[in-house]
This record gives structure tokens, C-alpha cells and sequence, in this order.
């Protein structure tokens, strides 16, 4: 879309406001609001703010940034108003220079694609985002409870997220997603919402734009829709399994061939990326909670081992597709930030290409062996230790954002291990 474009149709559709937004370094959106008048000098000028807001509560010092709109990501909000229409852009981030921010997440992942690019490698990806849709109290504050008693693809009257779902889809549609299917997922109140494959930069767009579509739209059920991995013991979490296919030169990488169904680059793609599991997760599971869901099984991957089997493997290579397979990556959940935890991904697979890695343990070997496997860390300071120590995500990532990064990390790790649980006096109080 043009800068004319885009000023004829905030004028055609009455939009009053339009939205800059970006997301933080954890992924949570942020933005500045400016009205359609401001517009034109917004897309001549890149709009200021403190940069302190890219980092979240890292108590990062840093000099004002500058916002400027990707003018393809404008999108009307539709949940909003319509009269006096609400419109957004989302923005790269830029220093008083002239030069792209660093450590903007969008920017890391479009660094990575175009690294990927000049040696010929280009990707598409299909998300399957899961969340839970939960009662909020009195005053509008989230619970934990609900009364639905869905189970995987139930239908009403079991399924009492049904009517909310719908007009999340119908809203995403006219947003201009293209919805492949909708669900209810294993656990009471768990939802799943797919869409079609994009090009990874575009995708994380996606999800960012879904979580928020989604979040207003069961608003106005009285519902607050979470995408916590893990809200609820002894029920199944959430997770955004990301289906990566992979093109060297415009063929498919994962195409179905040879020994095991994959051919040699396509199991060095998944070395790549079982090498670097456990650094990946403090990008792909970046919680507390996170590993709560690991931990728990529900289906949730710990081994790291890949398999052409759906299976309980972190990576499962979809052969079954022929020409059209790819790698379905089970590990990612639902708090992931979508851009860290792609360019992060694709890196590791694409360093396992560049080093010709082998040895990725198959799972159904392994397991008829009888052959002990590596598993993922099961903290986040494990997770962070290890994203620490590992020198390609320093490459992706730059050395001052993991460092900044890792540091928020294990802030909120410390702030954890602080608190007094109910499961420890229940446990401890009256024995010790």
C-alpha cells in the first residue's frame, strides 16, 4: 500500500485515530495514538517516544526511538467504533540516526530473513495458536473459572466458547486473515484458531494482530481469553506449534525422500534446531509458567528427539505431505514472542544446514534402543543459562540484547523462587 493509499482511505472510511504500534522485547504490544489529522506528518516524519518502552521493565537506559509504519500492516479495527473508525499500523523501530534499532524483535527476524535470503533459503509458516477463554469476576478482573465442559472438537452445549470463537473468526476474516479451520481444544475453555501460511515476518504480524483480536472479541463475551501456557493444573497448556517449510532456491527442503522419509539437508535442518533446543527455549517458552506446561505431558515435548510420527517428539518432520511436507516445531507456546521465537528457529535450523550436523536422535530409534535422550531444560534459569552460553544466539541476536534480555529473565526467575506457594504450607507447614 502507498502513503496515497493509505490517506485516501483513512478519508473514505471516516478513521478518526490511527494506532502505532510495536511490540517490547517479551512480546507485549505497545502503542501511541495519533488522529488522522497527524496522519501525514507521521508517514513524512518518524514519530518519537521513549525507548525505555521497547524494553519493558528491564531498566534499560535508553535515548529516545522513532516509530515508522509499515504502511502494508494498516488495518481498520473493527471491534472499535465505526464511527470515528480506530485504525493501526504496525512500526519498525529506528535511532535518531536513521538507522534500524537493533534489538526491535521485528527487526531481528527480518535480519535473520535476510541473511536466509542471500543464500538462497526462503520460508513460509503455518501457526496453530491455542488459547483459553476464562470468566472474568464482578469487576471485570480474570479468573480461572469457567463452566464449559468441552473436550478436543466438542460442540455446544459442551463447547460454550463456540458463539465467542465464531465472531473471533469473522473478525479475523475481516481483517483480512484467512482462516483455515477453528476448534475446541483438549482442556475446558481451551480454544484453537488457525490461519493460513505466510512468510515468517508477516506471520508474527499475524499473531501479534490475532492475540489482540482475540482478547477484545471475548471482552465483549465477559471472557478473558489468555494465551498463559499453563493456567491450570492437571489440564493440558497452550502452545503455538509453528509449521515451517523450508525452500532452498525455490524447491521444498522438506520434500519426501530418502532413508527416513527426509532428505540429507532437511535432517541437517532439524539437527540444527535440536542442537540449539534448549537455548531456543528461553525465546520459544519464555515464562515461568512456560515450563510448567513442558513438565506436565498433555502431549507437551520434552524429549529432544524429531520423528516423521506425530508422536510426543519436539520436532515432527510432516512426510506424509510428499512434495508439500515441512517441520512442524511443538515446543513454541502461546507466550512466545512470535518474532524471537521464528528468527531464533530458522537460524538454528539453517545453522545445522550450514555445518552439515548430523546425528539428531530419531525417535522411534531411540526409544526401541532403550537409548537415554537429552530432555528441555526445566526451568526458565535452566532455559536462560543456556541461551546464555550458546554463541549463535549471540550471532541472531546481538550481545547487549541477550545480555538485557537474560537479565529480565532472570529477574523474573528470582521474583519467582521469592514467593511461598500454597502447594509448599500444604506440603510443609504441618510436617516440618
Amino acid at each position: 500500500m502507498t502513503r496515497k493509499e493509505v490517506l485516501k482511505l483513512v478519508e473514505q472510511e471516516d478513521v478518526e485515530f490511527i494506532r502505532l504500534q510495536f511490540t517490547d522485547i517479551q512480546g507485549n504490544l505497545k502503542n501511541m495514538a495519533v488522529t488522522a489529522g497527524q496522519l501525514a506528518y507521521v508517514l513524512d516524519h518518524k514519530c518519537a517516544f521513549d525507548g525505555n518502552a521497547l524494553y519493558g521493565d528491564t531498566g534499560a537506559v535508553c535515548e529516545d526511538l522513532y516509530l515508522e509504519p509499515d504502511l502494508d500492516t494498516f488495518v481498520i479495527l473493527p471491534w472499535r467504533p465505526q464511527q470515528g473508525k480506530v485504525a493501526r499500523f504496525l512500526c519498525n523501530v529506528y535511532r535518531e540516526d536513521g538507522q534500524r534499532c537493533q534489538d526491535s524483535p521485528r527487526h531481528i527476524l527480518a535480519r535473520v530473513l535476510e541473511k536466509a535470503a542471500a543464500r538462497g533459503y526462503s520460508f513460509v509458516v503455518d501457526p496453530e495458536c491455542e488459547f483459553f477463554l476464562y470468566h472474568t469476576d464482578e469487576n471485570g478482573i480474570p479468573t480461572t473459572v469457567t463452566h464449559d465442559q468441552g473436550g478436543y472438537m466438542d460442540v455446544g452445549p459442551l463447547d460454550l466458547g463456540e458463539n465467542a470463537r465464531r465472531d473471533m473468526v469473522l473478525t479475523l476474516e475481516e481483517m483480512g486473515f484467512q482462516i483455515e479451520s477453528s476448534h475446541h481444544e483438549q482442556a475446558p475453555a481451551q480454544h484453537e484458531i488457525d490461519f493460513k501460511e505466510q512468510e515468517p515476518l508477516h506471520c508474527a504480524d499475524s499473531i501479534v494482530t490475532f492475540r489482540s483480536a482475540v482478547r477484545s472479541i471475548g471482552k465483549r463475551f465477559g471472557l478473558h481469553a489468555t494465551f498463559m501456557p499453563k493456567p491450570k493444573e492437571g489440564m493440558p497448556g497452550s502452545g503455538m506449534h509453528l509449521n515451517l517449510t523450508v525452500y532452498k532456491d525455490g524447491g521444498n527442503l522438506l520434500a519426501s525422500h530418502g532413508e527416513k522419509g527426509v532428505g540429507k539437508e532437511a535432517e541437517c535442518f532439524v539437527a540444527g534446531i535440536l542442537a540449539h533446543a534448549k537455548a531456543l527455549c528461553a525465546v520459544t517458552n519464555p515464562l515461568v509458567n512456560s515450563y510448567k506446561r513442558l513438565s506436565s505431558g498433555f502431549d507437551a515435548p520434552r524429549d529432544v528427539v524429531w520423528s516423521v510420527k506425530k508422536g510426543n517428539s519436539l520436532v515432527w518432520v510432516r512426510r506424509s505431505l510428499g512434495e508439500e511436507g515441512r517441520v512442524e516445531l511443538r515446543f513454541p507456546d502461546a507466550a512466545a514472542n512470535p518474532y524471537l521465537a521464528m528468527a531464533a528457529c530458522i537460524a538454528a535450523g539453517l545453522d545445522g544446514v550450514e555445518r552439515g550436523l548430523a546425528g539428531a536422535v530419531f525417535a522411534p530409534e531411540c526409544y526401541e534402543k532403550g537409548q537415554k535422550v537429552e530432555t528441555l531444560p526445566g526451568t526458565l534459569s535452566e532455559a536462560i543459562a543456556c541461551f546464555q552460553e550458546d554463541a549463535l544466539m549471540s550471532q541472531v541476536f546481538g550481545k547487549d540484547f541477550v545480555q538485557i534480555y537474560c537479565k529480565a529473565k532472570q529477574e523474573e526467575w528470582d521474583s519467582y523462587m521469592q514467593q511461598v506457594t500454597a502447594w509448599e504450607i500444604e506440603r510443609y507447614l504441618y510436617r516440618v
